[in-house]
């Protein structure tokens, strides 16, 4: 199938959702409905751009004819200029629509479970784990997400040395899973008298969150430990035993949540993350059996890779899968990250486009 067959069946599939979600008995199963309007607004970028890719087309086969029939050479000169700038219109499109055609990770419209840890650097790393989850608490304040903070474990001197939350919305986890890896600041940290520069790394962990349909966990399974909550430097925070440990014997994952001072609130917190940890372990299972020739950089989610540097001496964020550079180390961390995720988007869509284009020439 060529690609001019290709595009008309796009068109076609458009219509036929299209007229389908008119249909009063689609309209009334609320399941099927959302399923179609979901695969609609997944070809609407594709289909404008076809459509503009035929009317190129069409303009360039008139041209033609003009340039083969026409003895008025004032005229001809002017098709074979158009004909020109329209191929290479024609070459644009087609790479934008190749692009907007790659099947959507199915798990991009889950909600995401976001773990930061506070690595090397002491202090300096837990106040940066502080600063990245405010960070994209601000991004989701942007796209009018929600955020839950599901875990935590301040540190003495501000900041975290983990904290676990959830964030909820269209598309959430879509737009976030590219933040998994290592953050590396550079930075004088204030108690630093010398005015030297530290460098101090925060490792981000991005699941998509799982509900008890996608992982069915047994209880005998669990072992649920119950402990007395306690805060910086040790210092309790509740007189009872609400803290919940939950440990997942057959892999041996652990999850504890203290936030709250109930035992059930934070038990069904912990599940939640336990679940999500399982799903995404599941996920990784699953992608590394399609794992292509090519290790895909931008999305493979290594998190012991560094991904990205933020230097305060110079005002920059770094990322290095895809060697963006940004001079606004401010607007980013105050959840201007916009610009950066679509780059990564981006990378991600044309290296999944790379290789499906080497497979077709395999074949």
């Amino acid at each position: 199938m060529n690609n001019s067959e290709r595009y008309r069946t796009v068109l076609e599939r458009f219509e036929e959702i299209t007229g389908k979600m008119a249909d009063p008995e689609v309209i009334q199963n609320r399941e099927l409905y959302r399923e179609l309007a979901i695969e609609r607004s997944d070809l609407e970028e594709a289909v404008e751009n076809i459509r503009k890719y035929f009317e190129a087309a069409d303009t360039i086969e008139e041209d033609q004819k003009v340039v083969e029939e026409s003895d008025d050479q004032e005229l001809v000169s002017f098709a074979r200029s158009e004909i020109e700038e329209l191929k290479e219109e024609l070459e644009k499109l087609e790479n934008s629509i190749n692009l907007a055609l790659i099947p959507k990770d199915p798990d991009d419209s889950r909600n995401t479970v976001f773990e930061i840890r506070a690595g090397t650097g002491g202090d300096e790393a837990a106040l940066f784990a502080g600063d990245l989850a405010r960070m994209y608490r601000l991004y989701a304040d942007k796209n009018n997400w929600k955020m839950e903070i599901l875990s935590s474990h301040p540190s003495e001197v501000g900041g975290y040395k983990e904290i676990v939350f959830l964030i909820s919305g269209q598309d959430a986890y879509g737009k976030l899973k590219f933040e998994s890896g290592v953050h590396r600041v550079q930075r004088v940290p204030e108690t630093e008298s010398g005015g030297r520069i530290h460098t101090s790394a925060v490792t981000v962990a991005v699941l998509p969150e799982a509900d008890k349909i996608d992982i069915n966990i047994e209880k005998k399974d669990l072992r649920i430990d119950v402990f007395r909550a306690s805060g910086p430097g040790g210092q309790s925070v509740n007189m009872t035993d609400s803290a919940v440990r939950i440990t997942h014997v057959p892999t041996g994952i652990v999850v504890s949540c203290q936030d709250e001072k109930s035992q059930h609130k934070n038990r069904a917190k912990a599940m939640k993350v336990l679940r999500s940890r399982l799903f995404d372990r599941i996920k990784e299972e699953r992608d590394e059996k399609r794992a292509r020739k090519r290790r895909d950089m931008v999305g493979s989610g290594d998190r012991s890779a560094k991904i990205r540097t933020y230097n305060f001496p110079q005002g920059r964020v770094s990322d290095h899968r895809i060697k963006f550079t940004s001079h606004n180390l401010k607007g980013i961390l105050d959840g201007d990250l916009e610009e950066l995720i679509e780059n990564l988007m981006l990378a991600h869509r044309e290296e999944m486009l790379a290789e499906e284009l080497e497979q077709v020439e395999e074949n």
